[in-house]
C-alpha cells in the first residue's frame, strides 16, 4: 500500500480544525460587534470566559490540540516505519470519523453525554492504533 495513504486523515483532521477555528473566529467577532465588545476587554482566557456567551466552537478547538496530537504523531509513525496497513488506515479514519462527530455535537447541541460517547469512541481508536504499531514495532 502506497504510504502517502496515511497522511489523507491527517489532511481530514486539520480540513475540521480549519472548520472548527473559522466557526470559532465568526461566532466571536460576530458577538464582538454586536454586543460592542472591545478587543482588549477579552485580552486574557478569564475576560473572555466573562465577556464571550457562547465557547463551544473554542472549546472544540482546543479539544483538536489534545488526541489528535498523538493521532498526527502515530500517522507519521506508520509512514515512517512502514506499517501503513488496511489496519492502520482503518483505525486512522475511524478517529477522524468519530473526532468529526464529537465536534458536530460540541459545536452543535452539545448534550455531554452523546459528546462522551463519540470522545470515548475516537480515544478508543487511537489506543488501538498505537496497539497496532507497537506491536509492529516490537516484531520488527
Amino acid at each position: 500500500m502506497e504510504s502517502k495513504a496515511i497522511f489523507l486523515p491527517a489532511v481530514a483532521m486539520a480540513t475540521l480544525t480549519l472548520m472548527v477555528w473559522l466557526r470559532m473566529f465568526f461566532l466571536r467577532v460576530g458577538q464582538m460587534k454586536r454586543d460592542r465588545i472591545h478587543p482588549q476587554a477579552v485580552a486574557t482566557s478569564s475576560q473572555a470566559t466573562a465577556r464571550l456567551t457562547d465557547s463551544r466552537a473554542a472549546d472544540n478547538f482546543r479539544n483538536l490540540f489534545e488526541l489528535p496530537v498523538l493521532f498526527y504523531l502515530a500517522l507519521v509513525v506508520a509512514a515512517l516505519t512502514g506499517q501503513v496497513a488496511p489496519s492502520i488506515l482503518g483505525l486512522a479514519w475511524a478517529f477522524v470519523g468519530l473526532r468529526v462527530l464529537h465536534s458536530a455535537i460540541q459545536c452543535g447541541y452539545n448534550k455531554v453525554m452523546h459528546r462522551f460517547y463519540a470522545y470515548a469512541a475516537g480515544a478508543a481508536m487511537l489506543w488501538a492504533l498505537w496497539a497496532v504499531l507497537a506491536i509492529g514495532l516490537l516484531q520488527a
